[in-house]
């Protein structure tokens, strides 16, 4: 036997690679995702796919990753497939489910009130199985399996970290985040030393050394070595800031600036706000003293994370 883990790079990637260790697998597992300094550093030393990458909405790209899912399950080798998403999924589940594969599709952290427009279309696959990670929108067909961010707990240093050094990091989307980049170029003091990882998001006073994309282990040893971690509000840079024992201050991009496709980042701050996890802060109101906040706290694993509640279909 031997599972397909299917997602495309960035949080859904980073879901699924903390998931699986829940998921109870004993046999072999083949990645699928795109070619990115995230799933090279991530994934190595385990067996991959690579396949054209997919914007957000991008019918083009789901239908190139159409094609790549009927030859990647050619030959029978596969048994079931297990994706977080996103439209990488439907591509991929389609063709498995008339192959007679189960197909498990676990919806990002990212919706906390309700499935996302894949999530929706997936619904629709015969011999899909449907996980929620928030048991508030459990239904007829939405399983809760427990969510990605169990076993995390979040507790103030005896001595607060003085904030000498930060990582500022806006993710790779298409879509830039000028607003908090501004902001932290504000209001960050000079001598402060800073990793800049800003995707595709310019503004005119850049900063010098700002980099479009930072390799997974890069990132992940500069935010444990940093005073304070700053993320937009995605789940790969909440969960790499709290692998590093870091609260992030976690900023969620807001549609009507054109910043996302809507304000699934706004839901899932507050939530994680809640938790303690991080500190949620909007764009525009960011200070220093946030920043010097957050690097009072620290973020751990609890240990023993109960695995995730999941079934193939009959």
């Amino acid at each position: 036997m031997t599972t397909l883990l299917v997602a495309s790079t960035g949080g859904h990637l980073a879901e699924l690679y903390d998931l699986r260790p829940r998921l109870g697998l004993r046999e072999d597992c083949v990645w699928v995702t795109f070619d990115s300094p995230q799933s090279r550093s991530l994934l190595d030393g385990q067996e991959v796919i690579h396949i054209p990458p997919a914007t957000t909405r991008d019918a083009m790209g789901a239908a190139r990753n159409l094609l790549a899912a009927r030859r990647v399950l050619r030959g029978g080798r596969f048994t079931r497939v297990v994706s977080t998403g996103a439209s990488v999924a439907m591509s991929f589940f389609v063709p498995a489910s008339r192959r007679g594969l189960a197909c498990h599709y676990i919806e990002s952290a990212t919706r906390t009130e309700g499935p996302s427009l894949t999530g929706r279309l997936v619904a629709w696959v015969p011999r899909t199985r449907l996980y929620t990670q928030y048991p508030g929108w459990v239904g007829e067909r939405w399983r809760y399996g427990g969510t990605v961010f169990d076993g995390y707990r979040a507790s103030r240093l005896a001595t607060p970290r003085a904030v000498s050094r930060v990582v500022v990091a806006l993710g790779t989307q298409h879509f830039g985040f000028p607003r908090l980049l501004a902001r932290l170029v504000e209001v960050l003091p000079p001598e402060v030393e800073v990793l800049w990882q800003v995707g595709s998001t310019r503004i005119p006073q850049l900063p010098a050394g700002a980099r479009p994309q930072v390799p997974y282990a890069e990132m992940q040893q500069a935010m444990r070595e940093a005073d304070v971690v700053v993320t937009h509000a995605g789940v790969g840079l909440a969960l790499a800031a709290m692998r590093a024992g870091r609260r992030a201050v976690y900023v969620p991009r807001r549609r009507c600036h054109d910043e996302h496709i809507d304000d699934h980042q706004v839901e899932l701050a507050w939530d994680l706000n809640r938790r303690g996890l991080v500190l949620a802060r909007e764009a525009d109101a960011v200070t220093f003293e946030d920043l010097t906040e957050a690097a009072s706290w620290t973020v751990e694993a609890s240990g023993a994370v109960a695995p995730f509640q999941w079934t193939d279909p009959a």
